[in-house]
Formats: C-alpha cells, structure tokens, sequence
C-alpha cells in the first residue's frame, strides 16, 4: 500500500564539510569508499541493521547483481563492508531518524520515508540542521510495504474490505502525505499535499526509478550465511 526506496540520509552542510562542496552526494562511496568514509566518520555514519540491505548496497557499489548468490561476490562484498566498518557509528534501523534531525549524523543509510521525516523534524526545529535524501547512482532497493490475508483468516471478507478502504485515494492519500512514503493508486496523486507529489525522494524520475531494484527471496540457508557474516562484520571479527 505504499512503497520507497533504501537509500542515503545527508547532512549537507557537514558533509560539504568534511568532503567539500563539489563532492557528490548520490552514492554509496560515502560509506564504502575508505577515504570519504574516514572523513565523515568523525560526525556520523550510520546503516541499517539488515543483512541483506547491506549486502544489496554493497553489492551494488562494487558493479555486481545486488541479488547475487555467487560465493565470490558475496565475500567481495562482505570484505567492503569489514572496510568500512570502523568508521560506522552504529547499527540500527530507526535511531538515525532522530539523529538526522538533530545534527548528530553526517550520513544514514536509511529508507526514504524516514529521512524525509527526518527531514521535516529538522525543519520543524529550526536549528540550521538541513536534511535530504539521495538515491545512489550505483542502485537502490525498491521495497513495498503490503498486506496479506492468512489464509486461515476467520474474516477474509472484513480484511478485503479494510484493503479496499486503504487504498481508496483519499484514505491513501491521506497516509502518504503523513508517512511521505508513495503509494501505488494513481487516482490518489492528485489529493497529495504538493510537497510530497513534487518531492523527487518520494516519487522518483523515471531516470531515478531505473536505478531501483527489487530483492529476490533468498533460501533460509542463504539467509542464516548472510546473517553469520554480518554478525561477524558487526563484531569486527
């Protein structure tokens, strides 16, 4: 019912600090490349706590199939992000909204959403924090938030109705103009504030839309190595 992108949270202002105001800000070579990274650290990088977010980005960054199963790329990109490691702040999925908001970080990756929340937090307290979200150049995850009836539903009928409601324009609307996350009825984009129609981080150019990617579905296997290998990233071991 609604869906974004994972891509960067920037501080402009300190990142244009640290690394200048020519440097681009469009890529994952805030975090992965150590000379940038080294610069940043001092005022913050943070990542999600995901697997495979993580391996997606990295992945990405280094040219290769986000979704990829080879052994040899999942290990290149493990090796990156052992790199970059030491000048991650932490891992979470939600502090770096606050965080953001408040100045106390230079880079996040995070999903849109909650940068542009981020974003309007910073606004609100006027204190010179200036947020804004990029989706890198070398490629993004596209995720959808959803729905889903069990199939032992005892009221499958009452959930289709609440659906239907959802997504009816003004209703849908109503909740993208909120969480500033797009949602998929286009007869609802002309009921959404002006700010979030126009707002390139909530819906994306065509040009931008074609570095998105949707993750594959990975065997439970394949999840409990990607989990192994990121416990150990995080432990730096």
């Amino acid at each position: 019912y609604v869906w974004g992108a994972t891509g960067l949270g920037v501080n402009f202002c300190k990142v244009k600090v640290a690394l200048g105001d020519d440097a681009p800000l469009d890529t994952w070579a805030l975090i992965f490349d150590p000379e940038k990274a080294s610069k940043l650290a001092s005022c913050g990088i943070s990542m999600l706590d995901d697997p495979t977010e993580a391996f997606a980005a990295a992945l990405s960054y280094l040219g290769k199939d986000p979704n990829s199963r080879d052994d040899g790329d999942l290990e290149a990109a493990a090796e990156l992000l052992r790199k970059a490691r030491p000048h991650i702040r932490y891992f979470h999925s939600s502090q770096y909204i606050s965080d953001l908001a408040n100045g106390d970080l230079c880079v996040a990756h995070g999903y849109s959403g909650d940068v542009l929340q981020a974003r309007t937090r910073a606004e609100e307290a006027d204190k010179g924090v200036e947020v804004g979200y990029r989706v890198p150049r070398e490629g993004a995850v596209l995720w959808t938030d959803v729905m889903a009836i069990p199939k032992d539903a005892p009221n499958p009928a009452g959930a289709h109705a609440f659906i239907a409601y959802v997504l009816d324009p003004a209703v849908v609307a109503a909740i993208s103009n909120y969480v500033m996350y797009a949602n998929p009825n286009p007869a609802a984009t002309p009921l959404l504030d002006e700010a979030v129609r126009s707002d390139p981080g909530i819906y994306p150019s065509d040009e931008v839309k074609g570095r998105l990617f949707a993750l594959a579905t990975r065997s439970d296997k394949e999840i409990r190595n990607l989990n192994r290998l990121w416990t150990r990233i995080k432990a730096q071991r």
